[in-house]
């Protein structure tokens, strides 16, 4: 056996391994009782021990250097060595024992998470939190040496393979620049029309989750390879080929859930697209989670709020709901999805105010792995930066620095592949309806085929073959950038609707 085909079946045990863990942990975020969260933890953390000890045993190293050294391969196989030693590097760089406790810690802090936000009690999370952030610092500090980065950069490598801060803060500058400009406008002009008419509840929780199936299949989940759960998180976990996604409920307002499920479906469909023949290893597997993002994006925001797909949507829910009159009909339902407002909660916030919630959240944490800010001190300074940003006085920590888990499970990094999510999500649509012409009205008819197989061909089915930027510079003819999400939003929301509001867009 060479030296590369011992790798490859090195890294396939290593993806059952990944697979286990990430079945537990969707689990620990169903059905998992409360009185399991200290047993699971142990398990969790000595699967992720195990995972760590096979990829950095010394004779991996050695038949890495082997199979490098032979060289020889194809494009697909080269690649996939390459991700191996990405991998490898990441993992050697952090000891064992280190790997183990932070995944304790993590899991005992996403507990203690649920009942603090439950409760709007940050003092009840703040010392799990101080500790996990201690060592997600360690983590940053010995990536960090070993890829020759600082900590931040260390960290949120691992979740965006080549993203740099020195590539994300000129493209948030010029969000910064121009967004808030945008955003008055969107709303002034919106404010000139009137109210859209709202919706008369409630809206029981089944009919929900039934509506949301059967959009999902529409889309083209495969319901052999994936399911549909409720978490206190909306996410989109699992294994290979058993893709779990989650949302949450609520009967007084069905669009949170109907749209957290079109959002998890846009991941769940890159897991399901991607290639093949690499499913196990490492080349196979998404290129990260600006990408990620993307696709969840291109589905909930570019495709999922235009009008084509409201005006197929609007007698589904009519249907289902067993409504009628003018608040149900397409014109004013396109105007409640796209109605631009400042919110407290981040997943629901929409696509124009949403990066307001990213700015604030990659400044707070590049400051806490910076040690420039205190777990203690968070609370406020969030509750700062919202008034800052979106000109909101944050009631309690339950909508404000408790709203999300990433922090309690230790993503810190992950953040801003949200909003560079949404920047590839409008290149990569302007690009898909440039190739598909068809495509618009094929979503006023629920048909999802072009927009899906353009993606698999260029996004999903290419796996971490190239990198982002070379993978959008195919895709869509350029590198990322803020100038499509700009002319997406201002066709969406600004453009002029003099003859009718509820006009198609060239969004």
């Amino acid at each position: 056996m060479t030296a590369y085909a011992t790798l490859e079946t090195r890294f396939s045990r290593l993806a059952a391994i990944e697979g286990a863990s990430g079945i537990l942990g969707w689990d620990a975020q169903t059905l998992m009782p409360e009185g399991a969260a200290e047993t699971r933890g142990e398990q969790l953390a000595a699967l992720r021990g195990l995972a760590h000890e096979i990829l950095t045993a010394p004779e991996t190293g050695d038949t890495l250097a082997a199979a490098e050294a032979a060289g020889g391969l194809e494009p697909w196989p080269a690649a996939n060595l390459r991700e191996m030693r990405r991998a490898f590097i990441h993992a050697a760089a952090v000891p064992r024992d280190l790997v183990e406790a932070e995944s304790r810690v993590r899991s005992r802090s996403e507990m203690v998470w649920r009942e603090a936000r439950r409760d709007a009690d940050f003092t009840r999370l703040a010392p799990h939190l101080a500790e996990l952030l201690r060592l997600e610092r360690e983590i940053g500090q010995a990536k960090g040496a070993a890829l020759g980065l600082d900590p931040y950069d260390a960290l949120l490598d691992s979740y965006d393979p080549g993203m740099r801060r020195s590539v994300i803060d000129p493209l948030f500058s010029d969000l910064t620049s121009w967004l808030p400009g945008l955003i008055a406008e969107a709303r002034a002009k919106q404010a000139a029309a009137g109210e859209p008419l709202p919706l008369d509840g409630p809206f029981p929780v089944e009919t929900q989750r039934q509506l949301g199936l059967a959009l999902m299949r529409a889309l083209g989940f495969d319901e052999s390879r994936g399911r549909l759960d409720i978490s206190l998180h909306p996410f989109c976990g699992g294994a290979t080929d058993d893709v779990r996604i989650t949302t949450r409920y609520d009967e007084a307002d069905f669009s949170r859930a109907l749209m957290g499920v079109l959002h998890e479906t846009g991941h769940a469909l890159y897991e399901q697209g991607r290639p093949a023949a690499w499913r196990h290893q490492p080349v196979g597997s998404a290129r990260g989670m600006s990408l990620h993002e993307s696709q969840s994006l291109i589905v909930e925001m570019q495709a999922c709020r235009s009008c084509e797909f409201v005006s197929y949507l609007a007698p589904l829910l009519r249907e289902a709901f067993g409504r009628s009159g003018p608040a149900w009909e397409p014109e004013n339902l396109f105007r409640l999805y796209t109605r631009v407002a400042p919110g407290f909660i981040r997943v629901d916030a929409d696509e124009a105010t949403y990066p307001a919630h990213i700015l604030l959240r990659y400044r707070l944490e590049t400051a806490m792995i910076a040690g420039d800010l205190a777990v203690a001190d968070l609370p406020g300074a969030f509750n700062d930066g919202m008034r800052e940003l979106l000109g909101l006085t944050v009631p309690d920590d339950r909508v404000g620095c408790l709203q999300d888990i990433h922090w309690p499970s230790g993503a810190f990094g992950y953040f801003p592949t949200y909003t560079l999510g949404a920047l590839a999500a409008a290149q990569l649509f302007r690009a898909a309806k440039a190739a598909e012409p068809a495509l618009p009205g094929c979503l006023a008819e629920g048909d999802f085929g072009p927009l899906r197989t353009w993606l698999r061909a260029n996004v999903h089915e290419q796996g971490s073959l190239l990198s982002t930027d070379a993978l959008l510079e195919r895709a869509t003819g350029a590198p990322l950038g803020t100038a499509a999400f700009r002319a997406h939003l201002e066709a969406r929301y600004l453009g002029d609707a003099k003859e009718h509001p509820y006009r198609p867009t060239s969004s």
